[in-house]
């Protein structure tokens, strides 16, 4: 009997060890992104979630003590790629959850795998709309600011130009039909006498850049949609500017005011353009300007957009653990849905009904200045007033991803 109760005693001992070990183990978190791909929009990106994680460690971590651990790979901007480093994330190195990724097509193949194979997934920058509602799924959530969201805030700038012929040029993948289809939408619900009279769809990273230009310049558009990016949106620059594509012609265009794509246009930077960025230098939030002091102080270089992005990232992460005390997917997804956390950017929000932060952007026109793109009169348009109701949010997003 001694020796039962003794045994017993032993049992319930190494129990508690375990169980205490167990809680003071990393939170491991499986990060991919497209760094040898898409360098502009993730070199940042990564500097900027290392000094999030960083900071949040020195402060004791999450859920009570546990640091935050990041196992990153480079998804090499191929979507079989990321879902292999997600698969071996999961299964060799035991991560809690998943998170990252850039491009659209990834993004999907990402939220797709956490989806059959039930791991919280946080998307961080992939844009298209289809992560969230037509291939969402319950385990998946999408941080950055929606397409449907950039798309309607360059409406309500587009709208008020007397322009009937509107064209369009965007890479052709997910995250550029998802742009163009929303824009088309909502400016057509505005101003239901718009025709489009061209659509340019160059291949990611391909455009030819004479071809295409003189393709618009044929088709007469009154105004420009355009949603290139990277050498893409060099390119078209510098072949539109050549050509006067521009002259007398309003173009709006996302992601162009973020330094990432801005900076190297340099005095080339088409002035007038409307125009969503990041005018990091000029925001006067207090959270905002420790964050640029912080990343400034460590990498002796100003941030980009995907600098906050990576930022923003773990502290959305941060904030969901802490509130959901496990790393149990279920009780993740509960305690994201409609969290409203602070974060360098001020408050942003989880909805509930398609799992999209209301994360916003800022939008402004471009001049240059001292050489070198600039954006101007700009202000922050915040994403939950531009976001569909819950009505349209059902029609498109699966009922499964919804329970």
């Amino acid at each position: 009997m001694h020796r039962i109760a003794w045994l017993a005693a032993a049992g319930v001992l190494a129990l508690g060890a375990a169980t205490a070990d167990a809680q003071q183990q990393p939170v491991r978190v499986g990060e991919n992104s497209s760094y040898s791909a898409l360098p502009q929009g993730t070199e940042a990106y990564r500097k900027a979630w290392q000094l999030a994680l960083e900071q949040i460690n020195a402060k004791g971590g999450v859920m009570g003590g546990r640091k935050l651990e990041f196992l990153s790979r480079d998804d090499a901007g191929q979507p079989d790629t990321a879902t292999r480093a997600a698969q071996e994330l999961v299964a060799n190195e035991k991560v809690d959850l998943l998170t990252g990724t850039i491009l659209s097509n990834v993004g999907v193949a990402v939220a797709d795998f956490a989806g059959r194979n039930r791991i919280f997934f946080l998307a961080a920058q992939p844009l298209t709309d289809s992560i969230i509602w037509e291939k969402g799924n319950r385990y998946t959530f999408r941080l950055r600011t929606s397409t449907y969201t950039l798309a309607h805030i360059m409406v309500s700038e587009a709208a008020k130009f007397p322009a009937k012929r509107w064209a369009t040029i965007a890479p052709n993948y997910e995250y550029g039909q998802s742009a163009v289809a929303s824009f088309k939408a909502a400016l057509k619900a505005r101003r239901p006498e718009v025709e489009l009279v061209a659509e340019q769809w160059p291949a990611l990273g391909k455009l030819e850049a004479g071809a295409t230009v003189q393709a618009l310049l044929a088709a007469k558009p009154d105004a420009i949609f355009n949603v290139t990016f990277g050498a893409d949106l060099a390119r078209f620059v510098r072949e539109g500017n050549l050509r006067g594509l521009f002259q007398n012609r309003p173009v709006v265009s996302l992601l162009t005011g973020e330094p990432e794509y801005l900076d190297p246009l340099k005095d080339e930077a088409p002035k007038g353009w409307i125009v969503t960025g990041y005018p990091w230098s000029h925001i006067e939030l207090p959270a905002h300007k420790k964050f640029v002091d912080d990343y400034r102080n460590k990498y002796s270089e100003p941030p980009k957009l995907g600098s906050l992005m990576g930022y923003v990232t773990v502290e959305a992460l941060a904030a969901i653990l802490n509130k959901a005390s496990s790393t149990d997917a279920d009780k993740l997804i509960e305690a994201a849905r409609g969290l409203a956390f602070d974060s360098a950017m001020g408050p942003i929000m989880f909805r509930a009904i398609d799992q999209q932060s209301t994360m916003g952007t800022w939008a402004g026109k471009l001049d240059v200045k001292d050489g070198r793109g600039v954006m101007v009169d700009w202000h922050y348009a915040d994403g939950k007033d531009f976001q569909p109701d819950d009505a349209d949010v059902r029609k498109r997003r699966p009922p499964e991803a919804m329970k």
